[in-house]
């Protein structure tokens, strides 16, 4: 007998998924949550399809720690591929019980019933729905995995439209930040000026509520705007202890080099190195990046004198995040009852966790009282975790048959997970300023099995001979980073990428003809042809104008991508267009796939192009939209994508694959365009001038 899904193995009672109403209404209730990616659309076609219900017939209903199931972390591309299995059996499930039911009231064999948009009928006429049948059926029993599931429905593979936006379009309330409850209060977290500051002195405020505790201080009250100035007040009159804890911003390669480190060994052959050939060594490198969520976060909480602490946040881990706020406070965690609300897409783990913990301590302070607290923009570009920078270091033989005759790679960077429970702490900012204050071991990495963190997508998808490839963890750091849309996989891939392109012209091989005689997969080989044919590879272009080519599979293990890019390189570093390829296996909401792969893709040539966290040795300096820039709407470039036959596999995931063969595509492009290779991150004009003065 088949297994059940992990995630429905793991929560396995089918109420926690579905319910339905009298009038046959579908609740579905998933552990996953939406990020601006579009997931519980698709989520809700597949439910319908296993349901035989109407799409308007299902409401996505938020995740919830107390009502849904326990799902982990909306991360990785993975929720197509690990939730939507686990939905479908327990919606074929919940089919199966309400067939059960009619037959056993029209007392006639369940397996002569039909399902129709959540009707029922039988061959003698009968007829009833989901809503009749509802008061009759229990839902409270554990799924089956014997139930099979249901053919090919309406709506899987079509281009349903995104249940979420119509509110987001008409401006409707919709995320936390427009949560009212009755009562509510409005807080200001007074954030300290730098890391590692104490408070010393702060002015007692007559017309607002002051939270303290320790160096975590925040104002509070009914009236917002009261609140909103009273902070500002406030934070003129405070004393704080501050010393230099940051690196050296011009460094960070050293810095990053400099230790102590976690040796992460990830491939080395046994094999002797070839002899001869002609080597190549060349450092890539990436600044700090920013989430830069275009929302601040927000979170809403209520501390009950005698009951649970309810929590509303945009976190992309609900359950965890219960669980480390109830071991920041020592409270028992099935006391700290957490739902989701939408805030602005993050990809990763921005300050919504932070933002929730800090509604909990001011909520604290006013027992019964719920309370929002609304970070600035300054705090979001400033305290947020950030995406680590990091240095690798490529070594790379091209043998007498213009092959790749060797392939090392080392790599250095801080680790790209510090969510709330990571390393067995609570991880919660605000943790650290408590009169008691919590000390946090540095950013760890996701295990190899879900994808690692520094070294994800260390390991080319090439093949090559001769491979030795090393990660290297900064286990030290005063610097917060954590997960971001597709970690350490960004970075890998475009040194990896501008790598094999410096490979080829060494070898005087065209690139894709150099990537394609080193690439045997032929999912990686039909997106790579994709991509070349929709971009007119080989095309002339004008001059200052060049296409360039990136290519990875994602993890390793999922979507396969590539991108071809068009690059401007005149008075500024401008990419015109990208045409991309991508195979994801069985998708389920086409639309949705190409806004995840166009989205990314432009993330990516802001990180590329733009992106760089400014600070000084105690402050980071760049908290607004003009001092950490990002691409403006008017270098947005057009972005094609191409989507590959599914060919029966199953879905693998969509959300972070764009990112890495981007960059490298850009990359690549520019480094054709003007004739020199630029290896630091961001590709501004000052590093294209500073890349040419450096070329002997």
């Amino acid at each position: 007998m088949a297994d059940l899904p992990k995630d429905l193995a793991a929560n396995p009672i089918l109420s926690r998924w579905i319910r339905v109403g009298p009038d046959g209404t579908v609740d579905v209730r998933v552990g996953k949550v939406e990020i601006g990616q579009g997931i519980l659309t698709a989520l809700a076609q597949l439910a319908a399809d296993e349901l035989r219900v109407d799409l308007a017939d299902v409401r996505m209903r938020p995740a919830d720690t107390v009502e849904g199931p326990d799902e982990g972390v909306t991360a990785g591309s993975m929720s197509i591929s690990t939730c939507g299995p686990a939905l479908r059996v327990a919606a074929a499930n919940v089919r199966m019980l309400f067939t059960l039911a009619a037959g056993r009231e029209w007392r006639v064999d369940p397996s002569t019933i039909t399902v129709e948009s959540g009707r029922f009928g039988g061959s003698e006429g009968q007829e009833t729905s989901y809503g009749k049948l509802a008061g009759g059926v229990d839902l409270d029993v554990a799924a089956d995995p014997a139930v099979p599931l249901g053919i090919a429905g309406r709506f899987t593979g079509t281009d349903v439209a995104r249940l979420d936006l119509p509110d987001k379009v008409a401006g409707r309330p919709r995320y936390v930040h427009d949560l009212r409850l009755p009562g509510q209060w409005f807080a200001r977290v007074l954030r300290p000026p730098s890391r590692g500051a104490r408070l010393v002195e702060v002015a007692e405020p007559a017309d607002v509520t002051l939270v303290r505790d320790g160096s975590f201080l925040a104002v509070a009250g009914p009236d917002e705007a009261v609140v909103v100035r009273a902070a500002e007040r406030v934070w003129r009159t405070t004393v704080w202890s501050e010393v230099d804890t940051l690196p050296d911003e011009d460094d960070l390669d050293s810095f990053l080099r400099a230790g102590p480190h976690e040796t992460i060994p990830v491939v080395e052959d046994d094999e002797p190195d070839p002899a001869g050939g002609r080597e190549i060594r060349a450092s890539y490198s990436r600044p700090f990046v920013a989430h830069a969520s275009m929302a601040p976060s927000c979170a809403v909480a209520i501390w009950h004198p005698d009951g649970p602490v309810e929590v509303w946040s945009h976190s992309q881990g609900i359950v965890p995040l219960g669980r480390a706020i109830a071991a920041a406070l020592g409270l028992d965690p099935g006391t700290v009852h957490v739902r989701h609300a939408e805030g602005a897409g993050c990809y990763g783990h921005n300050a919504a966790d932070d933002a929730a913990f800090d509604a909990v301590l001011v909520a604290r302070a006013v027992p019964g009282t719920p309370v929002q607290v609304q970070w600035t923009r300054q705090d979001e570009l400033g305290w947020a975790p950030f995406s680590s920078a990091m240095v690798a270091d490529v070594a790379v033989t091209v043998g007498a048959d213009g092959r790749i005759a060797a392939w090392t790679y080392d790599l250095w960077s801080q680790g790209h997970s510090a969510r709330p429970g990571y390393a067995g702490v609570p991880g919660l900012l605000a943790a650290t300023t408590l009169a008691e204050p919590a000390v946090y071991p540095a950013p760890t990495d996701p295990p190899v099995a879900r994808g690692a963190g520094s070294t994800r997508n260390a390991l080319p998808g090439y093949d090559l001979r001769h491979r030795r490839i090393t990660g290297h963890r900064l286990t030290e750091t005063p610097i917060r980073s954590s997960a971001m849309r597709s970690l350490g996989g960004y970075f890998n891939v475009f040194a990896i990428e501008s790598a094999l392109d410096e490979a080829a012209l060494v070898a005087g091989r065209d690139p894709l003809d150099f990537r394609l005689a080193h690439l045997s997969d032929e999912r990686g080989r039909r997106v790579l042809t994709m991509a070349a044919e929709a971009a007119g590879w080989g095309r002339r272009t004008a001059d200052g104008t060049a296409l360039g080519l990136g290519y990875a599979r994602y993890k390793g293990t999922g979507a396969w991508c590539a991108v071809v890019a068009e690059v401007e390189a005149e008075n500024d570093v401008r990419v015109r267009r990208l045409w991309t390829a991508v195979d994801v296996g069985r998708v389920v909401n086409p639309d949705g796939v190409r806004n995840q792969i166009e989205g990314g893709a432009v993330q990516a040539a802001s990180w590329t192009l733009r992106e760089r966290v400014r600070f000084d040795r105690r402050r980071v300096t760049s908290t607004t939209w003009e001092s950490y820039p990002i691409l403006p709407f008017s270098q947005v470039p057009a972005v094609t994508v191409e989507i590959a036959p599914a060919d029966g596999n199953p879905s693998v995931g969509a959300g972070e694959a764009a990112q890495g063969p981007t960059a490298g595509a850009i990359a690549n492009a520019l480094a054709a365009a003007v004739g020199v290779r630029v290896r630091d991150l961001p590709l501004t004009p000052e590093a294209v001038v500073k890349a040419i003065e450096g070329t002997p």
